[in-house]
């Protein structure tokens, strides 16, 4: 005779360990829970619905799916979850993603938590399979010869982009402007996962006012203004990515020159490193307090970083920066990829003959100005946004050259305004 189910009311209602197992599910699924409406669970910088946290266990902890959490939301489920050692707390409005609403519990334990892994109890047992199961977004599949489809780049050039990402696995994109430098680094993040997945994709722009506070770790005000510790971007999807070590993670940063480098990465000029990954390089933050755990990159994470070389005001990179990345040039396309583009999309041919041959001889007079160079040459990507009716072909390239493509060689030539219209009048005639 098989043995008897164990009689749920036997079992006794929660541990901490499944609390525990309940969130690292949750983290690891990205699961969307109800919201509490009155009491959360603060973990770890993170807050959760009770009560929902609660079922969630006790179905893990039964083996029942379908199981019911017997206890009502409010102060019996709280008093339970205290006893686990768990902080709950009223729950008040979330002004900025970076602010500590929870106050001091939640920024003593962002302070505790700014490493790359999980928090120790929650690490353990991440190979532990949902009772539950879940219908996931599933993202669309991002293929090889889509990428082919739509970068104007020879499938050589994208090997070699691919191969320099994955040996260094810190990549910039650099060339003039126009010449889809951030899109490409979108694509080349949607190939390695395989996928058009954005949930393991972050971007910034690094601007004169982004600094170290923003990127790794600073005090930031909360809504009562008091300062608490709080992590940046780039410790927040070190988490992520360190939580799933068998998926690629993905940080694209648009404009790495428009920002003081050295100042916004600190610690990350080592651990960038292809060979400095890993908890058995990890380093101690400056503002972190003592007894924090040590702050590290995974293997897992891949930077793609865009630069722009035609802006006048940005200083070189550092060399300490650039000995860490592979670099990818990237140059004006105007020959059969663009011709192919705008014919699919019904752009009359002597205007695409007109724009091909007159945008790479401006590009040529660009590159021979010993002034200028083949870095201000002027990129693709102006006109890769047809107008949906060929009739407005005409008027869409003319406003183009003179909103657009004019007013830059007027900032080209500055001191020569002649040169500038001459070049214009070419363009235009």
């Amino acid at each position: 005779m098989p043995p008897s189910p164990p009689d749920a009311a036997a079992i006794p209602l929660l541990t901490r360990e499944q609390v525990l197992r309940a969130l690292r599910q949750v983290a690891r699924e990205g699961r969307p829970l109800p919201p509490g409406t009155v009491y959360e669970l603060v973990y770890r910088g993170r807050r959760y619905p009770p009560r929902a946290v609660a079922e969630l266990a006790y179905r893990l902890a039964t083996g029942n799916p379908a199981a019911h959490w017997p206890r009502p939301a409010g102060a019996p489920t709280n008093a339970l979850l205290e006893s686990l050692d768990f902080t709950i707390s009223t729950k008040r409005p979330v002004l900025t993603s970076g602010s500590g609403p929870d106050g001091d519990e939640t920024a003593r334990q962002q302070a505790e938590g700014l490493y790359t892994g999980l928090p120790k109890e929650m690490a353990e047992n991440t190979s532990a399979t949902a009772a539950e199961p879940t219908a996931a977004y599933a993202p669309p599949v991002y293929t090889r010869a889509e990428a082919l489809a739509e970068l104007f780049i020879a499938e050589t050039a994208l090997d070699a982009a691919l191969a320099g990402l994955e040996r260094r696995r810190n990549l910039l994109l650099q060339g003039p402007p126009g010449t889809g430098k951030t899109f490409l680094a979108r694509r080349l993040a949607w190939l390695l996962l395989g996928a058009k997945d954005e949930s393991r994709i972050e971007l910034v722009q690094f601007h004169p006012s982004y600094g170290y506070e923003d990127f790794m770790l600073g005090f930031r005000p909360d809504a009562n203004g008091r300062f608490h510790l709080v992590p940046g971007v780039l410790p927040l999807l070190c988490q992520r990515a360190a939580a799933d070590p068998h998926r690629p993670y993905f940080l694209l940063i648009d404009e790495v020159n428009r920002g003081n480098v050295p100042r916004i990465f600190g610690e990350l000029l080592l651990l960038l490193e292809a060979d400095k990954r890993g908890p058995a390089h990890a380093l101690r933050l400056p503002y972190a307090p003592p007894d924090a755990l040590r702050f590290f990159v995974p293997d897992n994470l891949y930077v793609i970083g865009t630069l722009n070389l035609a802006d006048r005001s940005l200083s070189p990179l550092d060399y300490a920066l650039r000995r860490r990345f592979a670099f990818v040039e990237l140059g004006p396309q105007f020959g059969p990829p663009l011709r192919q583009f705008l014919a699919a999309r019904q752009v009359p041919g002597v205007l695409i003959e007109q724009l091909s041959t007159r945008m790479a001889a401006l590009n040529q007079t660009i590159a021979d100005d010993p002034e200028l160079g083949p870095d201000f040459e002027i990129g693709h990507s102006y006109f890769c946004q047809p107008p949906p009716r060929p009739e407005q072909a005409t008027a869409w390239l003319r406003l183009i050259m003179e909103q657009e493509i004019g007013p830059l060689l007027a900032d080209y030539w500055r001191e020569q305004p002649g040169t500038a219209a001459a070049q214009l009048r070419k363009l235009m005639s």
